[in-house]
């Protein structure tokens, strides 16, 4: 792209008005759900016995009576027709971190040579669509095609243009999971049921322990028109080359700044549509990148929240195209800045009364506050025992560019807890005592400023380099990346969370049964755990050196290679654990590891063509294109000047003719090795072999390759050079 293009479609991009974001006179309460068949339209749209099942069912888990499907697919069609909607479509999540549907049109024949309209109960709760081309891991052959969705009824349904989109699970015709949908329910159905066994230890009646999951989703705009001329944006979601701009972030003038024109706009919109649909957005901001910016709702249900994130990113990306942006979601699309992450905010609550939070603190009684202890004990078991399979649930190609970057957190799982949980849980491993203890709540902070009230200080700071820290009434997962589907990280926690308090009542009902007291009993195996889990508290910097030896001496997971992190699925602890919970058998987790080593090898596979095509027909041809305008330069000084000056005066340009020589030689060198390398690794059968190869022998020649063409980029003419630079695609106009 020639300078002056380059700066037309800067000018084009400022000049491009916002669209005018249509305000609604309603509320967001009032307009909040409007496409979704949420409890409001199912009174209205049900019969009464109909709608009451169905309550029964979303709030309670009762099976779903076959004999409700054919009203509740009359009352739903109703209600879509009545919004605009013709079509209907099983709305599913495949092993592509992505949505996938096939719609179908409310229509059959009338028998009389016309059409009717029809949507019955069995297409509401089964289809079969084919989906044959979706990773499976060698569950199915490719000739053998059939594969089921099933309507997941505790996710409501909703409409998104014309089409009713149904949330579904899918599955292999013999049974096994083909989504994350499918594992993610049976998980959570695990970790509700044993903390509700664990429950009965503190409260007389808990009727139902739900998940709650809170996601913060980090991701890029960049304008369209720079960004369609950058290929390897297009191609891959990220800059594989690109030197960074003079100035990035290195001002933190972007954090919580004043949110650009065009940004607000687009925010306002989509927050619009994501309300209608029921997503509750609650907080925007501009994060610390330039163009970095942030989106967070209200914590819900787990499942909900898993659904809502995944329609939210397929919103953001239409809406950002409306209004001049493409939205990038990928964890590290600019070398030398933030990457983008997708903090998982987990919890657990307890319906009794008006509901508890169990990871919350202090309770209102000492009993209370030993449920608090123990709910955070025995995470801090869960993510122990299985913290290289925690890091296996959110690595991928894409986030290792992110993990232990700037403010992303290192790819060791570690925990942090803050001074007052660590001296508390401290003082319960050293003491021999059955006494049950009271904590601080939230304290006074006072500031000497008139003007100013007090604050109240949480009982907890925050670490930012801790991937898993406590943040006063959860959890914040930090380490999952923003293109990420949520139910990968919640299946391994959910499960790992399930098997920990499982492990829990089985030793504390042996202790009872043997004749201690129940305090007694809690606290005795609380001591235990405490000590057992006590490697993977961490309150330190964990971008330090130091704590990667430290780690790796405490028996935890400091692998970096993608690949074999991946490994930890099938770790017998792993592949014990899942099916002991009930959430994954292990041919399920033998697939889930081939579809994940073929996700890693095509997607640095397909980095490294781009990165080849880029260097051979874009960078190499400018280079040596500017090289020969410098040798003119060097042949016309001697024409004027004479020998001993000429050759003064071109010192400067004979030195860049050189190095443009040396690095475009470098460069072709380079990628032939880059073409061998993947030619080799792609004759390895084994799926596994070959991502790792592409691990130890693609991904360097690629990070040698951008280290050549950066360099370049600094001494090429800039109005010759081809491809959009970071002072451009990093600052809104």
């Amino acid at each position: 792209m020639s300078n002056q293009l380059r700066f037309q479609v800067v000018e084009e991009a400022f000049k491009k008005k916002a669209l005018e974001v249509p305000t609604p006179s309603e509320r967001p309460s009032e307009y909040f759900g409007k496409y979704v068949f949420n409890r409001q339209k199912m009174f209205k749209y049900l019969p009464a016995e109909v709608y009451n099942k169905m309550i029964d069912v979303m709030e309670n888990g009762a099976s779903l009576d076959r004999s409700i499907a054919d009203a509740v697919a009359l009352g739903m069609k109703q209600w879509a027709q009545d919004m605009g909607a013709t079509h209907y479509t099983h709305w599913f999540q495949p092993l592509t971190e992505g949505t996938a549907e096939k719609h179908d049109a409310f229509v059959e024949h009338d028998g009389k040579g016309g059409m009717m309209e029809n949507f019955d109960g069995k297409l509401l709760v089964q289809q079969e669509p084919d989906a044959s081309s979706f990773p499976n891991g060698g569950i199915r052959n490719t000739f053998e095609a059939r594969g089921y969705s099933a309507w997941d009824p505790t996710s409501p349904v909703f409409i998104i243009d014309d089409t009713l989109c149904i949330p579904t699970i899918f599955i292999a015709y013999t049974g096994e999971a083909l989504d994350y949908k499918a594992p993610l329910l049976r998980s959570i159905r695990a970790v509700t049921k044993a903390a509700e066994d664990v429950c009965g230890y503190f409260y007389k009646n808990v009727k139902k322990v739900q998940v709650n999951l809170g996601w913060e989703q980090e991701y890029f705009l960049v304008d369209e028109g720079l960004y369609s001329a950058r290929p390897d944006l297009l191609m891959t979601g990220r800059t594989l080359m690109g030197h960074e701009s003079a100035k990035n972030q290195q001002m933190d003038d972007h954090y919580f700044g004043t949110i650009p024109d065009r940004v607000q706009a687009f925010m306002k919109d989509l927050e619009i549509q994501a309300l209608e649909l029921a997503i509750p957005c609650k907080t925007r901001h501009n994060e610390v990148a330039p163009n970095q910016f942030e989106l967070a709702p209200i914590f819900e249900e787990c499942n909900l929240a898993v659904d809502h994130n995944m329609l939210l990113m397929s919103l953001m990306k239409r809406v950002a195209r409306n209004h001049g942006f493409r939205v990038l979601l990928h964890e590290k699309p600019f070398d030398g800045i933030n990457g983008s992450g997708k903090h998982n905010n987990w919890s657990l609550t307890a319906s009794q009364g008006e509901g508890s939070t169990l990871l919350h603190a202090p309770g209102k009684t000492p009993e209370e506050n030993l449920r608090f202890v123990t709910f955070i004990v025995e995470t801090l078991m869960a993510v122990y025992r299985h913290n290289g399979l925690l890091k296996a649930s959110i690595v991928s190609a894409t986030n290792a560019h992110r993990l232990g970057g700037n403010e992303a957190p290192p790819a060791i799982i570690s925990s942090f807890l803050g001074k007052q949980l660590t001296e508390l849980l401290d003082h319960i491993e050293l003491s021999d005592k059955d006494d049950l203890f009271n904590l601080k709540g939230k304290r006074g902070m006072e500031i000497d400023i008139p003007q100013i009230p007090d604050l109240i200080i949480d009982n907890t700071d925050r670490n930012r380099t801790s991937p898993f820290a406590f943040t006063g009434n959860r959890f914040e997962f930090r380490a999952p990346g923003s293109s990420a589907n949520c139910a990968s990280a919640m299946i391994a926690l959910n499960s790992a969370m399930a098997e920990a308090l499982q492990n829990f009542k089985q030793r504390v009902d042996a202790k009872i049964a043997a004749g201690d007291s129940k305090v007694s009993a809690i606290l005795d195996v609380l001591r235990e755990d405490i000590k057992t889990c006590k490697p993977i508290r961490f309150d330190g910097n964990g971008y330090s050196e130091a704590w990667v030896k430290e780690a790796a001496s405490r028996g935890l997971d400091v692998e970096k290679s993608c690949p074999k992190i991946i490994e930890h699925y099938l770790d017998d602890t792993s592949v014990q654990m899942f099916e002991a919970t009930k959430v994954m058998n292990r041919k399920e987790l033998e697939a889930r590891n081939e579809v994940k080593w073929e996700t890693y090898v095509k997607t640095v596979q397909i980095e490294a063509r781009v990165m080849g095509d880029l260097s051979m027909n874009h960078i190499i041809p400018v280079s040596t294109h500017y090289q020969s305008q410098l040798i003119k330069n060097v042949q016309g000084m001697k024409d004027v000047f004479p020998e001993d000056q000429a050759n003064r005066l071109s010192a400067r340009n004979m030195k860049l003719i050189q190095e443009i020589a040396e690095r475009t030689e470098s460069i072709e060198q380079l990628v032939e090795e880059l073409t061998d390398a993947r030619r080799i690794a792609n004759r390895i059968p084994s799926i596994h072999e070959r991502a790792i190869a592409y691990h130890d022998t693609v991904c360097p020649k690629m990070d040698a390759i951008r280290s050549e063409i950066d360099h370049l980029e600094m001494i090429v003419e800039d109005g010759l050079w081809s491809l959009p630079k970071y002072r451009e695609l990093l600052f809104i106009r």
